[in-house]
């Protein structure tokens, strides 16, 4: 890896796969009360998928994870514009595409890691207003 940036965005898709892994109990305890959009959900995968190829390029990934991130991207952007609308846990509960994201998240992990199983990244704490 040649960038600091590299290694940050290779550390941040592996934990946001971690995440996408986990049981969907696991992902609701994570949530927690968390009010977290399935649109920014979506995109941050989106993105993390995007910029994937450039970071094999700087070999932070191995190009044989490309696959399994692009079947991930692919994945995402076939739910359609009523299915992001709305939080995530409802979508998790609901929507089938997340029970198929989830075993493309587990195998990207297996293969670039060796085990899908990985601790979560750390919750986003809800910013407070004049606190």
């Amino acid at each position: 890896m040649n960038h600091l940036g590299d290694a940050h965005l290779r550390t941040w898709t592996l934990r946001f796969m971690a995440l996408l892994a986990a049981d969907v109990q696991d992902q609701l305890a994570w949530l927690g009360e968390c009010q977290l959009e399935t649109e920014s959900v979506i995109d941050e995968v989106e993105l993390l998928c995007r910029i994937s190829e450039g970071l094999a390029e700087r070999e932070a990934f191995e190009s044989a994870d490309l696959s399994g991130l692009q079947a991930i991207g692919r994945r995402l952007s076939e739910i359609d514009a009523a299915c992001r609308a709305g939080t995530w846990d409802n979508a998790l509960a609901t929507d089938p595409a997340w029970d198929d994201v989830r075993p493309l998240a587990r195998q990207f992990l297996l293969a670039t890691l060796g085990d899908w199983r990985q601790p979560l990244p750390r919750p986003v704490l809800p910013h407070s207003s004049g606190h």
